[in-house]
């Protein structure tokens, strides 16, 4: 059935970022399509909350803390991963931060900290699976990308440079990789319903500009995200590379 393309029974899947909101709907969503996950964070406390609340659903789940943003650390956890646990057959680097700030404020060491966080780890972790996978000859790596990658905003330009940076890393990673059957696309989320976006979410000015700038009308949910995931995590996506999937209410498509 064509349906089958969609499974993901016997993969093993590597999400950065996946303690809570965007990484954790998506962590959840894959394992649900069959793969066993592996979630990441920094706080270990978070994330053995993340990972009792998945396996108490009867999924098949695993937890690394290490930052993605040290590449030594990242080095030694994917190989802790491949030896301990399966060979890393999707990769969905999804760690990433926001500060807000007049660009003429912004502090040199926070840039570095956005810059760092959102487009070099996604650089380290996938350099350090992408070594793998080159080995087996396969693999699917999503990096999450942003409506900023496309678009710019007052106050986020550390952000949305990073974002940017994202974009282009998913594009050449495409074009290095092919070669090796590794596919790599990004997700470029809208705004979504999150831990992080609930001080926007509260501000009814701010939730009104989203839904009048979004064709849809509304803020996303982080169910509305598993979908693309799936889809660019398997083989229903087996000729799609270089790609990146707005998942956004028609945000992006829009003037």
């Amino acid at each position: 059935m064509s349906l089958d393309r969609f499974k993901l029974d016997g993969r093993f899947a590597l999400v950065t970022g996946s303690s809570q909101g965007i990484g954790n709907a998506i962590a959840r969503g894959l394992a649900e399509a069959g793969a066993t996950v592996v979630l990441n964070g920094r706080d270990r406390a978070k994330l053995d909350k993340a990972l009792g609340a998945l396996r108490d659903a009867g999924l098949k789940v695993h937890a690394r803390a290490f930052d993605v943003s040290q590449p030594a650390e990242v080095t030694a956890a994917v190989d802790s991963i491949e030896q301990e646990i399966g060979p890393i057959d999707i990769l969905v680097n999804n760690a990433g931060i926001n500060r807000r700030m007049p660009t003429e404020d912004f502090p040199d060491e926070m840039w570095r900290e956005v810059i760092a966080t959102n487009l070099d780890s996604a650089f380290f972790v996938a350099k350090a699976v992408g070594r793998h996978m080159i080995r087996r000859k396969r693999g699917s790596i999503i990096n999450i990308c942003s409506v900023m990658s496309e678009l710019g905003r007052p106050t986020i330009v550390p952000y949305a440079a990073s974002k940017g940076g994202v974009k282009m890393l998913t594009k050449g990673l495409a074009a290095d990789w092919g070669k090796h059957g590794i596919r790599v696309n990004g997700i470029g989320p809208g705004y979504f319903k999150t831990p992080l976006n609930e001080p926007l979410i509260k501000d009814q000015a701010f939730s009104a500009w989203v839904a009048s700038r979004t064709p849809l009308g509304r803020w996303g949910e982080l169910d509305e995200l598993v979908g693309a995931a799936v889809f660019l995590a398997s083989d229903a996506s087996s000729f799609v590379t270089g790609h990146i999937l707005y998942v956004d209410g028609g945000m992006t498509a829009t003037v």
